[in-house]
């Protein structure tokens, strides 16, 4: 039977691929899920059983609880100065990536281009391309702190380019953009008429600077499409939520496609997000503050056994060079995985440019972590790579 052409040639994700190697092994130490280790706050848990109790069980408006966007719009002019309409520029999605869908689907003609740095998070380019998009990725390395510059920019953009999509702090490299070379990215965006798809997941695990919104840049709030959700900062990646902010007609048009796909987000979950935004500060802090602990750990342990790795400014992962090992990515991370039995991921499920590179995620505890590592530096000796 055909499937769509379309579908056809877009590739597995990388991530999925190779993790189904590890489904089955034991005494696997797994650095690769893109997952917080803790368990979502009690506070927030609560609130969700008792809302069930309560006989919350119904759907809710397509654009989600009122009561929430409410609450996201407050969450948003209090810690950004950003001012967002609950009623018409806000919409809550099934995760960031549902809305990161709606919005691509929402602006992409047959054709036309959207920029994307690399290393980039898998879904990206796939998207795009059943979007009826073209992906152009912009490839960055070390020597410029996996940044793209308005050089890239000015380099890879004509009259097809359409948006640019930036995830700041980056999964998989750690990289955030100060508010400085934000303005600079956003004044070529300007120039160039261009959409910002700005996914800030990782906003409140940025550690070296404060977080700025591209949205919050000058004259970029009517030409931005800002997501963010709650699976990372608040540990909720079970509860499936996100929500997109952006100019109104273009929430519409997300809204339009989103009534007919998912309907609405599940109102548990928009419960949950309630209690999050409403009370969930002090524990994002604490997760954040342990986070920022084993950052500090892994980076110079990485950097002790011999894998150069860049300080991550934002989010849960490292992503250290492995090419002294003389391995590609793929082969190091198989090797290490049946050798050793620690779980990475490949530099190159993330593009290209991440050849030479791997994903280690320090959502794991800090025993798990030295462990691992201690297990990655025998790796190196045997192979005799240092």
């Amino acid at each position: 039977m055909k499937i769509s052409k379309l579908v056809e040639k877009i590739p597995p994700s990388g991530i999925r691929v190779f993790f189904d190697l590890v489904l089955g092994m034991k005494d696997v130490i797994s650095l690769g899920v893109g997952e917080p280790d803790f368990i979502t706050p009690w506070n927030i848990r609560e609130r969700a059983i008792y809302s069930l109790e309560e006989g919350y069980t119904s759907y809710t408006s397509n654009k989600g609880l009122i009561e929430l966007r409410h609450e996201i719009s407050r969450y948003l002019k209090h810690k950004y100065g950003l001012e967002y309409d609950p009623e018409e520029e806000i919409l809550v999605t099934v995760g960031v990536s549902e809305a990161l869908d709606l919005a691509l689907r929402a602006i992409v003609n047959k054709g036309d281009k959207i920029l994307i740095p690399e290393p980039s998070y898998v879904s990206y380019g796939p998207i795009t391309t059943l979007c009826g998009g073209s992906p152009i990725f912009i490839k960055t390395s070390p020597e410029n702190g996996f940044k793209i510059t308005p050089k890239d920019i000015n380099k890879f953009c004509d009259i097809k380019t359409k948006a640019i999509i930036l995830n700041y702090p980056n999964n998989p490299t750690g990289t955030s953009y100060s508010k400085a070379e934000l303005k600079t990215i956003s004044k070529i965006a300007l120039r160039h008429g261009i959409i910002m798809v700005s996914d800030e997941i990782y906003c409140d695990l940025t550690y070296t600077f404060d977080h700025t919104p591209f949205s919050a840049l000058p004259h970029m709030k009517e030409r931005t499409i800002y997501l963010n959700g709650f699976s990372k900062a608040y540990a909720m990646t079970g509860w499936r939520i996100g929500y997109a902010c952006g100019p109104r007609n273009i929430i519409s048009s997300m809204t339009k496609i989103h009534q007919y796909t998912m309907m609405c987000v599940p109102i548990t979950s928009q419960m949950a997000a309630l209690e999050a935004l409403k009370n969930g500060e002090k524990a994002v802090q604490e997760m954040k503050r342990e986070y920022k602990r084993r950052r500090e750990f892994v980076v110079s342990r990485l950097n002790e056994i011999g894998l150069s790795c860049h300080k991550p400014e934002g989010t849960f992962y490292a992503f250290p060079s492995i090419k002294s090992s003389g391995l590609s990515s793929m082969e190091f991370a198989r090797e290490l995985l049946k050798k050793e039995k620690v779980a990475v991921v490949p530099g190159t499920a993330f593009g290209p440019s991440g050849e030479g590179h791997i994903r280690i995620s320090y959502a794991s505890s800090l025993d798990r972590l030295k462990e691992a590592l201690a297990r990655i530096e025998i790796f190196l000796s045997k192979n005799k790579v240092r």
